[in-house]
């Protein structure tokens, strides 16, 4: 997603200096930092998000961006004189969720002495479609995940883009993830039966895992084989986190599960 970034500001003219990649930060075994990742936040607290705490969202994204604004607000305060005006733009769409229908297209989320930060939704009323049709000319690439496979252009991969594994995606969407990451999949479910607590109310990811394999799911297109440094201190970070306790007590699932088919059910 960070070289997509680069390649949409390039497109639209930022400089490659004013170009700032940000992420959360732990201490590493070497005491260097080391990302910090959503999988080792759900290992360290126990649970995974749900749709009455989707702890995944702000924190995880907003949050991060909003801290790397403080040094910079900090120096331009003192050059200005005055608080510091921001323009937070984001790609939010109404047909996305209620949540974000009820978001409106344009307000201040934050006014002090130091900032000013306004929230612009430019495409808060675009459907699907315009979307499809406006990245048909336009001079930014959108991510390969959506297509079928990279570089395709038909829009035949994944109805929505968010994390690799969504515990808020749809059943094709995850079906599709785990045949192009697998190594994640299984990564995921290690999480999962460490802690005792389910991938999503109603579904296990082992039991996703296991549909992908005996019953079909779509053609991935691509297999992403996560044998690089990064998937290796993922891993190892994640697993190093299993060894603690977690920070709450597993929330089971109490649903007696939905068929994925027939004759495949998602646990009981």
């Amino acid at each position: 997603m960070s070289e997509l970034a680069a390649l949409q500001s390039a497109a639209f003219g930022v400089p490659a200096d004013r170009h700032v990649e940000v992420t959360r930060t732990l201490p590493g075994p070497d005491g260097t930092r080391m990302p910090h990742s959503l999988l080792t936040e759900i290992a360290a607290y126990g649970r995974f998000p749900r749709k009455g705490s989707p702890y995944c969202r702000k924190a995880a994204k907003e949050g991060v961006v909003s801290s790397a604004w403080t040094p910079m607000v900090s120096r331009l305060t003192r050059e200005l004189g005055r608080p510091v005006r921001i323009l937070k733009v984001l790609g939010l769409r109404s047909d996305e969720g209620a949540d974000r229908k009820q978001r409106p297209a344009f307000r201040t989320v934050q006014a002090n002495s130091a900032r000013i930060v306004d929230e612009w939704l430019p495409v808060k009323n675009w459907t699907t479609d315009a979307v499809k049709e406006w990245h048909a000319g336009a001079p930014v690439p959108y991510c390969w995940t959506y297509d079928s496979v990279p570089g395709a252009g038909d829009w035949l991969g994944s109805s929505r883009c968010s994390c690799s594994l969504c515990v808020f995606a749809s059943r094709r969407d995850l079906l599709l993830t785990i045949g192009r990451r697998p190594r994640l999949a299984d990564l995921y479910a290690e999480v999962e039966q460490a802690r005792g607590d389910s991938f999503r109310p109603d579904w296990r990811i082992t039991d996703l895992i296991r549909h992908a394999t005996r019953c079909g799911a779509p053609d991935p297109g691509v297999v992403c084989p996560d044998d690089g440094p990064e998937f290796t201190a993922l891993q190892e970070q994640v697993r190093q986190t299993l060894k603690r306790e977690p920070r709450k007590k597993p929330e089971l699932a109490r649903h007696t599960g939905r068929a994925l088919c027939d004759g495949c059910t998602a646990h009981t």
